[in-house]
């Protein structure tokens, strides 16, 4: 797991923004949980971040009585249930934030605009604006896949070093969904590698024949996020892709902006 800094800079962070820094530590060490999978022990946590292992196990004490956390009977911890009706109504409220920007998309681009997360080790859809063509294309919101088949899974993962996109391939599989699917992780690397080059990924019938997709990461986003447009490759040319890509690139920096500024309406 990275190191992080909270531990170290949380006492002044508090002080400076009138935060309660138990709090801090308490989410900083649910979110090293998160990248580590899940579940960890107290040692790795103490590894990471930097804090005393007593207060961890007081942390983990009343994470576990809030049934935030769970322990394992092998004394590991792990996320606990509580956490997903959290995650659901995050996720449904961070798609309604990301439609009227999606709408904008699909004006400028002339089809579908979709949103996804990265979820564990899938992609998942948590918003859609359909185009107005006759024939367009649909995913249905909260659908899940596999990223190495999607153009927003590329754009979610060029990011991550390549040991954890190898670990997460390993986890998935890497199964074909049509003749075009990427299937090896080499192959995949090189092309998450043609996405940091071009600035943008692409599914170019791998997911769905007939259907080419454009997608971009959203910089800076709380979670792992992608845009993207998709439409049947007889529209989105090479020629559409310079047009695409651009409106994409400033769409995904609206976004990021509306996500991360304090006090902002995202719809605004």
């Amino acid at each position: 797991m990275p190191t992080s800094s909270a531990s170290t800079t949380g006492s002044a962070r508090s002080a400076a923004s009138g935060g309660v820094q138990s709090l801090e530590r308490a989410f900083d060490l649910l979110e090293r949980m998160a990248d580590a999978g899940g579940e960890v022990g107290l040692s790795e946590l103490a590894a990471s971040s930097g804090l005393p292992l007593p207060t961890i196990h007081r942390l983990m004490r009343t994470l576990v009585a809030c049934g935030s956390v769970r322990q394992q009977p092998n004394r590991r911890y792990a996320l606990g249930p509580r956490l997903i009706r959290l995650g659901e109504s995050a996720s449904r409220l961070l798609g309604a934030w990301a439609r009227p920007h999606l709408a904008r998309l699909v004006e400028e681009t002339g089809e579908t605009a979709n949103m996804a997360l990265l979820d564990g080790d899938e992609v998942v859809y948590v918003a859609q604006v359909p185009s107005k063509h006759s024939v367009r294309m649909f995913t249905e919101v909260g659908r899940r896949v596999l990223p190495h088949s999607t153009g927003v899974g590329k754009a979610l993962l060029a990011g991550f070093p390549p040991e954890e996109v190898r670990a997460l391939l390993g986890r998935t599989g890497m199964p074909a969904a049509t003749g075009r699917t990427i299937t090896t992780p080499d192959g995949f690397l090189a092309a998450l590698e043609e996405v940091r080059r071009l600035g943008y990924a692409m599914d170019d019938n791998e997911q769905e024949i007939g259907v080419r997709c454009l997608a971009v990461p959203v910089p800076d986003s709380p979670t792992a996020a992608a845009i993207s447009v998709s439409g049947p490759a007889g529209r989105v040319t090479e020629e559409a892709t310079e047009r695409i890509v651009p409106a994409l690139r400033r769409v995904a920096a609206e976004l990021s902006e509306a996500l991360t500024t304090p006090g902002t309406s995202p719809t605004a």
